[in-house]
């Protein structure tokens, strides 16, 4: 995997080593000499990842990194700060200010490349959530305030700690006790796939130096897993093993700790964690909820045209494949134009939201019904031949018409019909432009010879 490589550092020397180590490793690489350089060249052109020096003149890599982390178009560009500190203090300092790994130098290649291809590839994870949030939008979805990352509280958070004693455990459950997390221990792999496929967990937690569980194989379950394989998942490493280090990050590792752990640091990864996946999640939800807004009828809940389009082809594709037949439907309300026109819109919306509900009620579980435009809907019946489409049909028919639909205007109720077209497509070769101009055709015989019947092509 490639990528593009902001790296800032004052001093020549190091921006020339780094520059070919990442270039040979056939990394798009930019660099920056000073704070102000790096913020302007990131905000024009935002890369994939940053590599920040922290001792710089005039603005220090942690004044850069908390700029970046408040402007909009590189909040998300993942930092990684490489310096000659090494104080956990300093470590703890970098994490706060938004940074998503410190990393001190000398900085051994394979941990650095593995760190950066997992920093990348969480960031295109993210990236793509948002792209499908925005494209839902322009379907005409209101416009949704997600919060940044940094923003997100990490209260009430679950997180899973896979080790054979309770020392790490313990350590984080009294360093969250404040916000109402909830720490829980598994000493064995089976307990931890447990619980990190329950779909509570914010946050796993794996010892890979436990004696009687490999945690590294536990790690590529996780990632494997259909129903974990989004929970962050961090682990513990001994400093100096950069091999392992490397493959814990290669197996989708989303960040690590090194022994020995300092507390604050520990707490700090974690919180990061756990943003990052409320943060994803609320994308998430975000998107889906647009889509189902985007692909629903507002005035009566049904599926609109847009969705019904779309499913249509997969209906008739798998009608054709298993060579059973596909039925459809084509409903319009008889003198719908005299309901507004007498009693106005508002009785129209009230008719059209009682008429759809009489469908919806006298349908199979399977069978789909969407508002297709105006008055009228389109019912799809897979594994429906044209004899039951008919029997459907004239129930519908029958219940729209069985009892007046109540209105606010007229206490006693209007009563309303409806006419039916019916096709089905029962043969190989059938497409679906001549199944719905089938229907369309009989629907409008329906009309054309007094309304309140059915007519099957």
């Amino acid at each position: 995997m490639s990528a593009r490589v902001l790296v800032v550092d004052d001093v020549l020397p190091n921006v020339k080593l780094l520059e070919a180590r990442l270039s040979a490793e056939y990394f798009n690489v930019q660099t920056a000499y000073s704070g102000p350089e790096a913020l302007a060249k990131a905000v024009a052109d935002p890369p994939d990842i940053v590599l920040l020096d922290v001792m710089m003149p005039g603005m220090d890599g942690f004044e850069v990194c908390r700029r970046l982390k408040a402007e909009p178009r590189t909040r998300h560009v993942p930092v990684v700060m490489v310096t000659a500190l090494s104080a956990a203090e300093d470590r703890v300092r970098g994490l706060e200010c938004g940074a998503d790994d410190f990393l001190t130098k000398p900085v051994r290649d394979l941990a650095l490349y593995a760190r950066i291809r997992s920093l990348v590839r969480l960031k295109m994870l993210a990236d793509e959530w948002r792209l499908r949030s925005d494209t839902s939008e322009r379907f005409g979805m209101p416009e949704s305030v997600a919060p940044g990352e940094r923003d997100l509280p990490t209260d009430g958070a679950r997180v899973c700690v896979v080790d054979e004693l309770p020392g790490l455990a313990k350590t984080l459950e009294k360093a969250l006790a404040g916000e109402g997390a909830f720490v829980e221990l598994a000493g064995d792999a089976a307990a931890a796939r447990a619980m990190a496929e329950s779909g509570a967990c914010d946050a796993v937690l794996v010892n890979t130096l436990m004696r009687k569980t490999d945690g590294l194989r536990l790690c590529a379950e996780l990632r494997a897993s259909e129903r974990a394989r989004n929970v962050p998942l961090l682990a513990v490493l001994d400093d100096g093993d950069e091999a392992r280090l490397a493959k814990a990050l290669d197996l989708g590792v989303t960040d690590y700790l090194l022994t020995p752990i300092e507390s604050n640091e520990l707490v700090a990864r974690v919180r990061t964690q756990i943003r990052r996946k409320r943060y994803i999640d609320a994308l998430r939800a975000n998107y889906e909820r647009n889509m189902a807004l985007a692909l629903t009828d507002e005035l009566t809940g049904l599926h609109n045209r847009r969705y019904m389009e779309a499913h249509l082809g997969g209906l008739l594709r798998r009608a054709l494949q298993s060579g059973r037949p596909l039925t459809l439907l084509v409903v319009d309300i008889d003198l719908f134009k005299n309901v507004n026109d007498t009693y106005g819109h508002l009785a129209g919306d009230d008719v059209l939201r009682a008429v759809a509900n009489r469908l919806q009620r006298n349908l199979r579980p399977f069978d789909t019904v969407a508002r297709w435009g105006g008055e009228e809907f389109l019912v799809a019946m897979p594994d429906a031949d044209r004899k039951i489409g008919l029997m459907v049909a004239e129930r519908l028919r029958a219940k729209v018409a069985e009892n007046p639909i109540e209105l606010a205007e007229q206490p006693n109720g209007v009563p309303i019909t409806i006419s039916v077209g019916v096709a089905s497509a029962e043969k190989p070769g059938e497409d679906l432009a001549s199944l719905m101009k089938a229907a369309d055709e009989a629907l409008y015989r329906a009309k054309q010879n007094g309304r309140n019947r059915i007519e099957s092509a």
